[in-house]
């Protein structure tokens, strides 16, 4: 099958906003652009928006959700299954919701004494998968911190945040000495910048990010957008950052 912009977005519940979005950071690049800018999304795509939104439900950040599609190991199959059972939870549930409605209108309450999920269950299903993913895929106590930051992020505050990250890129791209005085700013703000939003970025977890930048071909790539060698200035500017500090 194939799917413009809006009706991908209309068949997976989001906004064509968010589409766009997810093109323009990398996550999700449609299967077709045509000449005149038309987004189209094959069912490939369709499947892999389906687990990005399944990882959003667990409130796992956009730049993880990328780390955790390109992984090597990483079982499509297996997210998809997991995201159904949720969905399913929770259409019981309203099901149940609406059925304890029409019969209250009717005047007619019947209590079914069978087990229902409630929102606790569910809850702790999310949790549960939550917590598979940050011990497979990232240091569990920063995932959890940006998890319980990201949950309460609206659009537009995720799209303030992307910008202030795009500026941040787009002047390491333009800088000259990555360990001059203005890269070294630079990696401070990255620093701040991951603290505020995502999660306590130490020197440590910084150090291993500027190793991640040039080692995963991704990011790398994503990255080098903003300007031919951004992520190996980032890489290098962050070395020289930690080492300083130390």
């Amino acid at each position: 099958m194939r799917y413009s912009v809006s009706q991908a977005a209309r068949l997976a519940g989001v906004s064509v906003r968010t589409l766009r979005w997810y093109d323009e950071i990398g996550l999700l690049k449609p299967s077709e652009l045509t000449p005149a800018g038309y987004r189209f999304y094959d069912d490939g795509a369709m499947a892999v928006l389906q687990q990005i939104l399944f990882y959003r439900e667990l409130g796992v950040p956009l730049e993880q959700i990328g780390r955790i599609l390109s992984a090597p190991d990483h079982d499509r199959t297996e997210a998809l299954k997991k995201h159904r059972s949720l969905l399913l939870m929770k259409r019981r549930r309203l099901d149940d919701m609406l059925r304890l409605v029409d019969e209250t209108i009717g005047g007619n309450i019947m209590y079914d004494e069978r087990p229902k999920p409630t929102q606790a269950d569910w809850e702790a299903v999310k949790n549960q998968y939550a917590q598979e993913a940050a011990e497979r895929w990232g240091n569990t106590e920063a995932f959890l911190e940006s998890r319980e930051k990201h949950k309460d992020y609206t659009p537009e505050k995720e799209a303030q945040i992307q910008a202030e990250m795009e500026e941040i890129f787009t002047a390491f791209g333009k800088c000259a000495d990555p360990e001059g005085e203005e890269a070294q700013a630079l990696v401070k703000r990255w620093q701040a910048h991951i603290t505020k939003y995502h999660y306590n970025c130490t020197d440590g977890i910084l150090a291993c990010l500027g190793q991640m930048y040039v080692n995963d071909p991704k990011f790398r790539e994503n990255l080098d957008k903003y300007g031919p060698g951004t992520a190996q200035k980032m890489s290098a500017a962050i070395a020289e950052f930690v080492q300083k500090a130390q």
